[in-house]
């Protein structure tokens, strides 16, 4: 029987790829940008500005946003108060409810995050390098596309959690515009902005700290829960349907929507999942995160006894601690930890979550997603035989010539490309898809995205 790509995925022998989910990482903007004061209301109706402006209400007070081209867009609306001061590391707190109208024409803040080297990763430079709304905790924000507000449409609701793992990225990136699809498929599109890296997956709970800092290792994944809940009291608003949300994302986003897969809090507040090159099975371990965070408290000269300390720095100075633990101790990242409470076991380990059992989901990559983190372009068949050898030693010829035969005309470098993504994404993919249908609940579909 030949051997297919297939068998070489399902291969025990196969060693796993060193990276399980391929950051889109982007530069943020340092400038912080404040969120516009509500003005008073006024009516525009009958006015040329009608046609450019569109309101709608909220839980929370009346929103403005923009209209072109049929697709009213609202951005930076609050999903959660600031998460500064008293509130960092804390689980999300409500907004404060407004009066008047707020305008809702601008991307609010992105969460703190490190830059990185865009120059050695082209594919993320091209398409996320651009992140309007700036740095800062007054990050738990959302965008919204619509086609039609008020309506009694009832579309179906998108809620895309955008990728550069757990530690990069936001909503606002120009790669997650919503419009284009709200249009075309006639929906709403959400994208969010939530807690990223140390300031939203600190765990604390282990070194003594007090309890209200229980919840400090999944404040992230509890932001994401926030939205979902913001989506089920006020998207009818935006002519959405409430009861037929849907959330996915790409890369870190499909870790993204792995995890809430698993997240009982989460429970009926979406209704079908799609994960996209980034199927998460495991997530960190309790005793690492802690190892993690006592790193970072060490170059912040913060004792286990002043753990409350941590609310009155500043991020920036959490955020160059961040940066200095990881260049001391390489691996030190910050991710959501399986607190045995909120998050109370990993996403797809040992089984699928039976918190999402009846959830309909699509589990997805593309041919070739790990050539996004290569840059060896001229890589020749002599140095893809090298590269082999050093990681499946005496499976390598096999595997190289089973990929040969498969895609003669594709290059060395794509070919490399094509096994770590076969390694890592795919492997995880095909596992969390069999984990699924073995659960035998709700249905799954697997696809593979490729061109010719």
């Amino acid at each position: 029987m030949a051997t297919t790509r297939r068998d070489f995925l399902k291969s025990s022998s196969m060693t796993l790829a060193a990276a399980s989910v391929g950051p889109f990482v982007a530069t943020a903007a340092a400038a912080q940008m404040a969120s516009p004061a509500p003005r008073p209301a006024s009516s525009l109706a009958g006015t040329a500005a009608s046609k450019i402006f569109v309101e709608t209400d909220t839980t929370y007070g009346k929103v403005q946003g923009l209209q072109t081209t049929g697709i009213k867009e609202f951005k930076g609306i609050p999903y959660g108060a600031p998460t500064g001061g008293r509130n960092r590391f804390m689980p999300p707190k409500k907004p404060a409810a407004w009066t008047g109208v707020r305008e809702c024409f601008a991307h609010g803040q992105v969460s703190p995050q490190a830059p990185s080297d865009l120059k050695s990763q082209y594919g993320v430079m091209i398409h996320w390098d651009v992140q309007p709304g700036g740095m800062g905790e007054d990050c738990l924000v959302l965008n919204v596309w619509t086609p039609g507000v008020r309506d009694g449409a009832k579309r179906p609701v998108l809620v895309s959690f955008h990728g550069g793992g757990f530690a990069t990225g936001s909503g606002n990136a120009i790669g997650f515009d919503g419009a284009q699809l709200a249009r075309f498929g006639d929906v709403v599109v959400v994208t969010v902005n939530h807690r990223l890296a140390s300031l939203g997956y600190l765990q604390l709970a282990d070194l003594g700290a007090p309890p209200e800092f229980a919840f400090a290792g999944v404040t992230g994944i509890m932001d994401l829960t926030a939205s979902l809940e913001w989506v089920r009291d006020n998207i009818e608003s935006f002519g959405g349907d409430p009861k037929n949300v849907f959330i996915f994302g790409q890369s870190g986003g499909g870790a993204k929507t792995s995890t809430m897969l698993a997240v009982p809090a989460a429970n009926g507040l979406f209704h079908r999942a799609a994960v996209q090159s980034g199927s998460t099975l495991r997530l960190t371990p309790r005793d690492r995160a802690t190892r993690n965070t006592e790193i970072l408290l060490k170059h912040l000269n913060i004792s286990k006894d002043r753990i409350a300390d941590l609310q009155k720095i500043t991020w920036q100075q959490i955020l160059e601690a961040q940066v200095a633990a990881a260049a001391e101790t390489p691996g030190t990242g910050f991710s959501p930890v399986v607190d045995g409470t909120y998050l109370p076991h990993h996403p797809f380990d040992p089984a699928a979550p039976e918190e999402s059992a009846t959830v309909p989901l699509i589990v997805s990559t593309t041919l070739e997603d790990a050539a996004l983190s290569l840059t060896n372009f001229d890589l020749d068949d002599a140095g893809l035989k090298g590269i082999l050898k050093q990681r499946f030693a005496a499976n390598s010829d096999a595997i190289y010539a089973l990929y040969r035969k498969s895609y003669p005309n594709k290059s060395a470098f794509l070919v490399q490309a094509m096994i770590s993504t076969d390694a890592g994404f795919r492997r995880s993919a095909f596992k969390q898809a069999e984990l699924k249908a073995a659960q035998g609940k709700g249905p799954v579909w697997m696809y593979e995205w490729d061109w010719p």
